[in-house]
């Protein structure tokens, strides 16, 4: 296994810099390379590492979630707060029910099946897109009216939106005894208790950093600060609430109470990104079965394209009467693109549940990785310096 850790790292950093070298995102060659060295091409990656590949991915976003946490401030928060909450629901509502419509008329899907479908097709990649807009506050893109941060918030809730309804449809297609009101009410509290149970965690922490005799290093207090987040998100997965939300709020706190040590913790977590990134997209991209993707066909491209337009629908509904203007409302249009993480993470598991519709539904989600991650990774890279205002 330590092998093919070796050959991710060092083949996803070369191809990450010749993509570099061409002004691209570098994190395409990282998922090239787990494509190319996947179980579905290659296969040269070891059997265990793929086993363990969902927990290094998630403990790899952990660490994107926390820095996104550490690089947001208070005002900033302020600054987008309602905005934030309609970014996060309109785009991915409009996009999930438009394709459970489509592919319940359309193409012959069961009523549970088409929301399946919609749901796991709704979500934002925050693995794409978190790195994306930490990159751009970096350079001070968008800053003058926070639409990285705007983009951070409402990517992470997003996806909360998107696996609870999910959760739903499965449930309605596997047991047929569920709560459509219960199912609603949960997504909300959900939110609600991962932000608060994060802002807790996040609290406890501080008071201990203050010990200088129990921590009296920076790498003292990230040893603790990543233990801290694995073990909320554990926890989390057990009582159903939005745990990843929480870690970020950990990171938020952190940085408003005791703002120096956040940019150190920041500092710090930047490097360990450095080899993490290139595990996360290499490990995402040796979920990509392209023959999966292929048979997807026709369909599954007309039901991805459809979801994309009402999303966009969604995103300019979600802004109107904001201060953005319209390039920057395009903007956002452009950043909301990107489908990996969640794809990849549950795709399967309509199939698993026995759905008859489980294996277009986990090739249509496999094609939607290979069209939006890489276009709209390339798009918010290119697209920043000509929509945003910098500074």
């Amino acid at each position: 296994m330590l092998e093919s850790i070796a050959l991710l790292l060092v083949s996803g950093f070369i191809l990450g810099m010749v993509m570099k070298g061409f002004r691209l995102p570098p994190l395409l060659g990282m998922l090239f390379v787990g494509i190319i060295f996947g179980p579905y091409v290659l296969d040269w990656l070891h059997i265990d590492l793929l086993h363990i590949s969902s927990e290094i991915r998630t403990f790899s976003l952990m660490i994107i979630l926390i820095r996104a946490g550490l690089g947001i401030k208070r005002h900033e928060i302020q600054a987008v707060g309602s905005l934030a909450v309609k970014m996060s629901s309109l785009p991915g509502l409009l996009e999930g029910f438009s394709i459970l419509l489509v592919s319940y008329y359309l193409f012959d899907f069961s009523f549970a099946e088409a929301g399946m479908l919609g749901f796991i097709i709704a979500a934002v990649s925050p693995a794409v897109v978190v790195p994306s807009m930490l990159e751009l506050k970096s350079e001070c893109y968008g800053e003058d009216k926070q639409i990285p941060t705007l983009l951070l918030a409402g990517t992470s809730i997003d996806d909360v939106f998107a696996i609870t309804i999910f959760s739903f449809f499965l449930s309605l297609g596997t047991t047929g005894d569920v709560s459509i009101v219960e199912s609603v009410l949960k997504i909300p509290v959900s939110i609600i208790l991962g932000v608060l149970g994060g802002l807790i965690i996040g609290y406890l922490f501080i008071k201990l950093f203050d010990f200088k005799r129990l921590f009296q290093s920076n790498n003292e207090r990230l040893l603790l600060l990543l233990t801290g987040a694995i073990g909320f998100y554990a926890f989390g997965e057990v009582v159903g609430i939005a745990s990843l939300l929480g870690i970020m709020a950990i990171g938020f706190l952190i940085t408003d109470q005791r703002e120096q040590m956040g940019a150190a913790l920041s500092d710090t977590l930047l490097s360990i990104w450095f080899f993490a990134q290139i595990l996360l997209f290499s490990l995402v991209g040796a979920e990509v079965n392209i023959t999966v993707a292929l048979k997807a066909g026709l369909m599954g491209l007309v039901i991805i394209v459809i979801g994309l337009l009402f999303r966009t629908i969604g995103v300019f509904i979600a802004t109107i009467g904001s201060n953005l203007n319209m390039k920057e409302r395009l903007f956002c249009v452009l950043s909301y693109l990107p489908k990996a993480t969640v794809q990849a993470a549950i795709g399967a598991l309509p199939l698993a549940s026995g759905a008859d519709k489980g294996p277009e539904i986990l090739a249509i989600a496999v094609l939607s990785i290979l069209l939006t991650a890489p276009i709209g990774a390339i798009l918010i890279k290119w697209s920043a310096p000509k929509l945003l205002n910098k500074g």
